[in-house]
């Protein structure tokens, strides 16, 4: 990888802290080996696909809206200590990739007490071919306070790109978070992200995802329940077409005793294209009185489309509620049949049950003003489908 090596790493601008910690990320990549769809957590990926000599370290346009007197800059003293709080063991190369190549972590603190009440909305935006580019959030909510927070990824057309954000999420006592990432990328653009989040005692958290861009779009979260009483929620909307590939991982793992997680996923994949959930729930030795929900539902809308779910359970005591679900299939043919009784077109029909299929997903997004434009994304989608 000749374009990510410690030196170039170490040149990068930035406070003291930060080059140290980027110059022991670089030694780290340096020193490992690169994964393979070998290994479990890469299995169903095109991680075999991936040129990372074809990028380099490039330029990220970055705007923050409607965070007054909340972003902490990296040169603050509180700013070491935030960066890698979550996150302390990278979960992957791409992730240590962010540590050794992040050149501005964008810091929120919400002091405790605190309700954000409008949306901080950041938007992410690549213009430059051939770039690899780290984005780095890290939010922390004081005990009580509360913030909404709407993070977007978009690129400029024909450009190809290589993506790996970060997010490190910690709600703290009784604090109530609700983040969504969008992603907008171009379809020549590789995006590999990983999330960590922690909820102590009695906190609320909310995590969403849209996917709709890039050729190749995987995340991996990685949700803590670590406080008694703590809850979290997850959801998804993810639709592929012609060749692109959706690829969720996601772990809740409960901690703390009476914690409680829901997962809600659910996709479509058209043309060619494909999509992965792999997802565990992990109930620890102390999460006596857990509850915990996984579901993911995919609609497969051509012969060629192809979609994998995977739900897991690892339960280490007793006193608990734990369900998964999953399920792959076309569009239900009584469904069909009933609409198509109605008079509608066999066209019109189909978009009315899968936009009747999202929007239970999309009714739970933390930002309810951008839906409109989300379902016009996917009516956009149906319609490419049918011409």
């Amino acid at each position: 990888m000749p374009a990510f090596t410690v030196d170039r790493a170490r040149a990068l601008h930035g406070p003291t802290w930060l080059v140290e910690r980027r110059v022991a990320a670089a030694e780290r990549v340096a020193a490992g080996d690169w994964p393979t769809t070998e290994e479990e957590i890469w299995r169903y990926s095109r991680i075999d696909e991936l040129d990372l000599e074809a990028f380099e370290p490039g330029e990220l346009h970055s705007t923050v809206e409607g965070a007054d007197g909340l972003l902490i800059d990296a040169g603050a003293p509180a700013a070491s200590n935030l960066v890698g709080s979550v996150m302390v063991d990278a979960v992957d190369v791409f992730a240590e990739l962010n540590s050794a190549f992040v050149t501005e972590p964008l810091l929120l603190s919400v002091p405790a007490g605190k309700a954000v009440t409008e949306p901080v909305v950041i938007t992410h935006h690549v213009g430059q071919d051939g770039a690899a580019v780290f984005p780095r959030l890290v939010i922390t909510a004081g005990p009580d306070s509360e913030i909404t927070v709407v993070e977007r990824f978009t690129s400029a057309a024909g450009v190809r790109a290589l993506v790996a954000p970060v997010l490190e999420l910690r709600a703290e006592q009784s604090a109530r978070v609700r983040y969504l990432a969008v992603n907008e990328l171009g379809q020549q653009v590789w995006q590999i992200a990983s999330q960590a989040a922690v909820a102590e005692r009695d906190s609320t958290t909310v995590m969403g995802a849209v996917a709709l861009g890039a050729d190749y779009a995987r995340v991996r979260t990685d949700n803590v329940l670590a406080g008694q009483g703590a809850s979290a929620r997850q959801i998804a909307v993810f639709f592929a077409e012609a060749d692109q590939m959706h690829d969720f991982r996601t772990i809740q793992r409960h901690v703390g005793p009476r914690t409680t997680s829901d997962l809600l996923f659910k996709g479509a994949v058209t043309g060619r294209s494909r999509s992965v959930y792999t997802g565990l729930i992990e109930i620890g030795h102390e999460a006596k009185g857990a509850n915990a929900f996984q579901t993911n539902r995919n609609l497969k809308l051509s012969d060629e489309a192809w979609s994998e779910s995977v739900p897991n359970l690892d339960i280490k005591t007793n006193d608990v509620r734990c369900s998964h679900a999953s399920t792959v299939g076309p569009i239900d043919e009584d469904q069909r049949f009933y609409v198509e009784s109605r008079g509608v077109p066999p066209i019109i029909a189909e978009r009315l049950i899968v936009l009747g299929f999202f929007d239970e997903v999309l009714d739970q997004l933390p930002a309810p003003a951008l839906v409109p434009e989300l379902r016009r994304q996917v009516v956009a989608k149906l319609d490419r489908k049918d011409t």
